[in-house]
């Protein structure tokens, strides 16, 4: 039995029904507490091609391309038509819906900063009026009037 898997039999073995031994080469890739993970990979590619698969890549990239066969067979198991495809259109379109609206906000931020610097200047008083409006510290004092 494998002792990477604490003399457990790995999740590959288990589900194959065979003896787990110290050199299997799923043991690594396939833990025994995720069945589920073996038997979609092994719906969607074989055991016997997956154990071949590993074999011919070098030891530092076997847990990336189980890791890759794993999530490609989930989603092909999920969507036999469409596999992975579908969710990474489905998070294109997401994506591209993002990238709209961020560029809608923008759109209206500039509209926005545009009207304010506009209106902004309008009401900036003259400084002619500035004066004026100086003069209204001043007491108010009217004339006197003849009575009618």
């Amino acid at each position: 039995m494998s002792s990477i898997n604490g003399g457990r039999r790995c999740a590959a073995c288990k589900y194959l029904r065979r003896r787990c031994s110290e050199d299997c080469i799923l043991a690594p890739y396939f833990h025994p507490s995720n069945p589920h993970r073996f038997a979609c990979v092994h719906k969607i590619f074989g055991a016997s091609n997956i154990a071949r698969m590993l074999q011919h890549l070098p030891a530092h990239k076997r847990a990336q391309a189980a890791d890759a066969m794993a999530w490609e067979a989930y989603w092909r198991v999920q969507d036999p038509v469409y596999g992975s495809n579908a969710i990474i259109a489905h998070l294109q379109h997401e994506i591209s819906k993002a990238q709209n609206e961020l560029q809608m906000t923008r759109a209206q931020i500039a509209i926005l900063q545009n009207f304010q610097q506009h209106h902004h200047n309008q009401i900036q008083p003259n400084p002619q009026l500035q004066a004026f409006w100086a003069l209204e510290d001043e007491p108010f004092v009217l004339p006197d009037l003849p009575h009618l």
